[in-house]
């Protein structure tokens, strides 16, 4: 396919052709919220049976006010309809939260850009570029469509810039040069709002506080303990307990 050959880095191209294409959508009205799974090639121009803005027009304007759930994994495609079903759920009045499953390249990473909470799963990446078309004609239909691609790549660095935490100019060389960034490293530049962690992967503030207090409790269990021994023998007055466990003893936070 000639969509592929525009990928400066050719590394991942076999992966990326084994996306199965499948769209769908499924409403829940009981807990208000609308699933939406893109996976494949955008637009319609690209693919038999990929889907285009039409399609995701459609699915919203059925979802009503619910709030919508993007599963996405996409090579990209069409950059036009990326950008209107960037617009389009951006509109939406409902809250959107998209799941990088796999790939955001090129359009796919401009609907990425829709989400007001965008997740990045355990190994996914996303990849933006520069725009491109294929030209038939003179030295003047060429430069023309020059043109058109530098305005087409300035509207797309404007969606970029909607959640970047660097500069324009830096969103502006990282798409000429082609830049595939990891789930950590989209995170990093604003793109996402987090990656997506596995349970119980690393223990909670609120685990380790029950373990050091746990310890102090041990602590405090053995100088009572101590006490308790040598009041046994008869001493009166408190005994005095060696210097470094008294200042423990003081330290003690429940």
């Amino acid at each position: 396919m000639d969509f592929y050959r525009i990928f400066k880095n050719q590394n991942y191209v076999e992966q990326l052709k084994k996306i199965p294409q499948n769209f769908k959508v499924e409403h829940d009205e009981e807990s208000s919220t609308t699933e939406i799974t893109i996976y494949g090639v955008i637009g319609t121009s690209w693919w038999n049976d990929s889907f285009s803005a039409s399609d995701i027009d459609a699915a919203i304007k059925e979802a009503g006010t619910n709030d919508i759930i993007i599963n996405l994994n996409s090579p990209g495609g069409d950059a036009f309809d990326g950008i209107s079903i960037f617009n389009r759920l951006k509109r939406h009045e409902g809250k959107v939260t998209i799941h990088v499953d796999g790939w955001a390249c090129s359009a796919a990473s401009v609907i990425a850009m829709a989400a007001d909470e965008l997740y990045m799963g355990l190994g996914s990446m996303l990849m933006i570029h520069e725009a491109s078309n294929i030209v038939w004609g003179t030295k003047t239909d060429m430069r023309k469509q020059a043109d058109v691609l530098d305005e087409l790549e300035e509207g797309i660095i404007d969606i970029y810039m909607t959640k970047a935490n660097v500069t324009r100019e830096e969103i502006r060389e990282k798409v000429n040069a082609e830049t595939w960034f990891s789930a950590k490293k989209a995170v990093e530049i604003g793109f996402a709002n987090e990656t997506t962690k596995e349970e119980n992967n690393e223990p909670s503030n609120a685990s380790n506080m029950t373990s050091t207090m746990l310890n102090e409790t041990q602590k405090l269990e053995i100088i009572n303990e101590l006490k308790s021994i040598l009041n046994s023998n008869n001493q009166n007055n408190e005994p005095n307990l060696p210097e470094q466990i008294q200042v423990k003893q003081k330290g003690f936070i429940f």
